[in-house]
């Protein structure tokens, strides 16, 4: 998300990464054992209610979480037709939103970009929604690493406080720390869909010379303060420059439409979807439509009059699915991919609506 209070170092918190290898947080008793009936978390989930005594089931689900996302290679490779979700930040009802509208997990193919913690007020939920979700279906239920899936950020816009507030400052201490080491450390960091369509958080990276670089990051990792992974969470487009700048986020780059344009004929690729900056009609198209910024959280902290939406992506030669949701805008690639935004509207503090057409 494009905000300069967002402008946080990005590489490993140094206190914490220090004490976790040092062993200086002392571990909690592990919460029990056996085997979770994910249907019957799901639709605990689904209420939106966790407390203190849930921390022997979120536990339990960040082990099983942890086991699912490491057979994900670090760019995952999918077919369509999925929804292309952006930035959650923990604004559970949107969620909820997203899943009713778009169709049901399992019965429909997601793929996230990235972004489900902080800011929002229910950033725990989402998580283990969306961690159940992937165990249950990991085959068509794709998350990505976000820049706000990093322990010295959520430590400072709202994860670690919430984590703290719902089990329990010891729990929740520890668990916060496991959903780091475990989960998101391990989370994958791009996805290519149908061959065509190149998915990640933030945007590309000067470094980025071969896609199968992104395979090549080895996982469980933090994120270093400069470099390829810290580039791909953390890059913004910007359509007033051509080539690379410094970002003023004080991290990362900014690129124009000439470095996407080449990016996209030498690696044969359609277009690039990227989540990671608010945009006011939850979707954004750029530099000829190579480029679409998803953003799917809708006023998002309560400072934002945006709508939020979802990305989709069909074959021409596909069923589409049924959603209740109303298309507001499609277009098609060079290489026959239909795509198509959802969108869900948010309200201004007028109560006008916002963003009604493409």
């Amino acid at each position: 998300m494009k905000d300069r209070r967002c402008a946080v170092h990005p590489g490993p918190c140094t206190r914490w990464a220090s004490e976790r290898k040092a062993n200086l947080i002392p571990p909690e008793p592990t919460y029990g054992g056996g085997t979770l009936n994910f249907d019957a978390v799901i639709q605990t989930l689904k209420s939106g209610k966790l407390s203190s005594s849930s921390a022997y089931v979120v536990e339990s689900l960040i082990t099983t979480g942890k086991e699912t996302l490491t057979k994900d290679a670090s760019l995952v490779e999918l077919q369509g037709p999925v929804n292309i979700v952006g930035d959650i930040h923990g604004q559970y009802n949107d969620l909820l939103k997203i899943f009713k509208d778009c169709g049901a997990p399992g019965e429909n193919k997601y793929l996230f970009l990235g972004d489900y913690v902080d800011r929002g007020p229910q950033d725990v939920e989402v998580m283990c929604l969306l961690l159940a979700y992937k165990v249950k279906y990991p085959n068509t239920f794709f998350l990505l690493r976000g820049n706000h899936e990093t322990e010295n950020v959520n430590m400072i816009y709202g994860f670690f406080d919430k984590c703290k507030r719902t089990f329990g400052p010891p729990n929740g201490r520890r668990l916060w720390s496991l959903f780091n080491s475990e989960i998101f450390d391990n989370l994958p960091i791009a996805a290519l869909v149908d061959q065509r369509i190149l998915c990640v958080h933030g945007g590309l990276s000067p470094k980025l010379v071969s896609l199968e670089q992104i395979n090549k990051i080895g996982r469980p990792t933090l994120v270093p303060d400069s470099g390829l992974l810290c580039d791909l969470l953390w890059s913004d487009p910007d359509a007033d420059i051509s080539g690379w700048a410094e970002s003023s986020r004080g991290v990362a780059y900014t690129f124009g439409a000439d470095v996407v344009g080449q990016f996209l004929e030498e690696h044969d690729l359609d277009l690039i979807v990227r989540a990671h900056q608010v945009v006011e009609c939850g979707y954004e198209l750029a530099f000829d439509r190579k480029l679409v910024t998803i953003f799917s959280a809708r006023n998002y902290a309560r400072e934002h009059d945006n709508d939020g939406a979802v990305m989709r992506v069909v074959r021409v030669d596909e069923p589409e699915g049924v959603t209740t949701a109303r298309e507001v805008g499609r277009f098609r690639t060079t290489h026959d991919l239909m795509i198509s935004f959802i969108k869900f509207p948010g309200v201004q503090a007028t109560g006008k609506l916002l963003c009604n057409s493409i």
